[in-house]
């Protein structure tokens, strides 16, 4: 009997060290995440932050991503100054009025 519960623990003990050791599972990152810390890591110019960000959706995606954000971007700064978005994009740019 006691062999039996010895195996039994050992089992679950055994069980119980492999998830213990067994690599955590990596995160899914969508690609409004990637694109978010892409751009900010660009602007800080963290380039370790940049690769990483860059691998956690096809190139792609990522480029969508960006996209998007920089429209929420221009608009948004568009409302806050009450300027079209044209003329904020413009700004950000450097390029003179239109």
């Amino acid at each position: 009997m006691f062999g039996r519960v010895g195996k039994v623990c050992g089992r679950i003990l055994g069980a119980w060290r492999a998830d213990a050791v067994r690599e955590p599972e990596r995160r899914t990152h969508n690609l409004f995440e990637a694109a978010a810390a892409y751009v900010s890591a660009s602007a800080e110019d963290d380039l370790e932050r940049i690769d990483e960000a860059a691998g956690w959706v096809s190139p792609e995606a990522l480029s969508f991503g960006v996209n998007e954000l920089a429209c929420r971007a221009v608009l948004a700064l568009a409302r806050e100054r009450g300027e079209s978005p044209r003329t904020v994009a413009r700004s950000l740019l450097g390029l003179p009025g239109a």
